[in-house]
């Protein structure tokens, strides 16, 4: 209750962001020496990922002026209030950054500097309405220049000549307060990125980075309210472990997603039957789940369905309400051609493997790799533990790391989610093989949207 009302009572001191109208992108900073954290979690992370090193994107945070965050004493030269706020907004037609100005002539000095280095053609201020205005066209193309008023300034680069509409939009910033906004507050961080209706709140160490986001944009099944779980407890030292707990829709979601993959790799499997066992195994499931994958193993190409499902060695626990009536509904399987009838479930035969459907207790588990089924089984217990979020996950980035570096060239020339995981293989395999065990949480937000939350530690310097 207490960090809450701190929360709240920094959200409503923070100064709010000067947005530039129709920014496609925000990123707003309420006071940018407060970044000298998340600026040495990048500066660790940067050394084996080259995209996230502040070198490499302090000249975005200004569109002729390299602000370093981490070294607020950089701010200071350039006549820029250190402890202010700073907000970017990335448009269409170019972008606007809006700051606090500390010494105004030192600032228009550098500034004018700045522009003539950027190929800018000399230009002298005006003032007009207490408005002090530069604005100049760049040799190459494209143009840049600033409105201060007072304290504030609005700096921009326009990607076209002229750039009337920016300019306009820089006086229009520093020519009144800004509105709050209430998108901000709705997550905690030193530093926010909006798109959208998504929103990012980012904090850190430089041992651990903390991201704290509500987006519309995942496509996950509806979460039911927080209970009993019998999985709240359970470890897991595999690529991806995640306990859920979702809503009866969620529920039947999920089954007939998993039903319509394996109606893909068993198309000899009698469709109506597979139906009606997915729907009789769904009114017996209570919501609570375990999505247990272990590692990777490609074999094959990844553009096959049965290579992708047999890729990522898993298992997927449920809890059930009625045993007997569970094992009655799957009955059936033990009829299916080359089936094999277990003490405790069945082995299918599919196209690229095998799959396991076994129970334990009040626990159904299927998997697609026998070790990794039988490892969850033992791990099972009937004892439950209240959780405090709806889903919980941790990762283990060393087998990610290892997972994406076996993505073949062919699928990457010819598939474009591939092509971008590999891309993200590159850049980020070397900071994933070196970072520690990544956890987060997930919970609803209003409106339909998800709230995700997740620590990425590196290991202690």
């Amino acid at each position: 209750m207490l960090s809450s009302l701190v929360l709240a009572a920094t959200l409503a001191t923070a100064p709010a962001p000067r947005a530039a109208a129709s920014a496609k992108t925000l990123v707003h900073v309420p006071k940018v020496d407060a970044l000298t954290g998340l600026a040495a979690f990048l500066e660790r992370a940067g050394q084996h990922a080259a995209l996230l090193r502040p070198s490499a994107w302090r000249t975005e945070l200004h569109p002729f002026l390299a602000v370093d965050p981490t070294r607020p004493q950089s701010l200071s030269e350039l006549g820029l209030d250190p402890a202010g706020p700073a907000t970017v907004s990335m448009r269409n037609d170019g972008r606007v950054s809006c700051m606090r100005v500390a010494d105004a002539k030192v600032f228009q000095a550098k500034a004018a500097e700045a522009i003539t280095a950027a190929g800018g053609a000399e230009a002298k201020p005006t003032t007009r309405g207490g408005v002090t205005t530069v604005h100049a066209d760049r040799d190459m193309g494209g143009s840049m220049g600033y409105a201060m008023k007072g304290k504030e300034v609005c700096a921009f680069g326009a990607i076209e000549r002229g750039g009337a509409d920016l300019l306009e939009e820089s006086v229009r910033l520093v020519g009144k307060a800004p509105a709050r906004d209430a998108r901000l507050g709705k997550v905690p961080g030193v530093a926010f990125v909006v798109s959208g209706n998504t929103v990012v709140g980012l904090d850190g160490t430089a041992n651990a980075l903390q991201v704290e986001g509500v987006t519309t944009k995942l496509q996950l099944p509806v979460f039911q309210a927080r209970g009993t779980s019998p999985y709240a407890a359970m470890n897991s030292e595999g690529l991806l472990s995640s306990r859920a707990s979702i809503s009866p829709m969620g529920v039947f979601q999920t089954v007939d997603t998993m039903r319509s993959t394996l109606q893909v790799l068993c198309p000899t499997c009698p469709k109506e039957q597979m139906v009606s066992m997915a729907k009789a195994v769904t009114k017996q499931l209570t919501g609570h789940m375990l999505v247990n994958m272990d590692h990777v193993q490609v074999r094959g190409s990844l553009r096959a369905m049965s290579t992708r499902f047999f890729a990522v060695r898993q298992a997927v626990a449920a809890e059930v309400k009625d045993v007997a009536a569970v094992k009655a509904a799957l009955a059936p399987l033990g009829k299916l051609p080359d089936v094999l009838v277990l003490e405790d479930g069945w082995k299918l035969p599919l196209k690229g493997g095998n799959v396991f459907v076994r129970i334990k207790g009040k626990q159904l588990v299927l998997g697609n790799e026998e070790s990794v089924t039988q490892a969850t089984l033992a791990a099972l217990t009937e004892t439950g533990t209240k959780t405090e979020h709806p889903v919980d996950f941790a990762v283990d980035p060393k087998r990610v790391a290892r997972g994406l570096a076996q993505i073949s060239l062919t699928d990457i020339l010819a598939d474009e989610l591939l092509a971008a995981l590999f891309a993200a293989s590159s850049e980020l395999g070397p900071l994933l093989a070196r970072s520690e065990r990544i956890t987060g949480w997930m919970d609803a937000a209003p409106g339909g949207a998800h709230r995700v939350s997740l620590t990425w530690p590196l290991p202690p310097q």
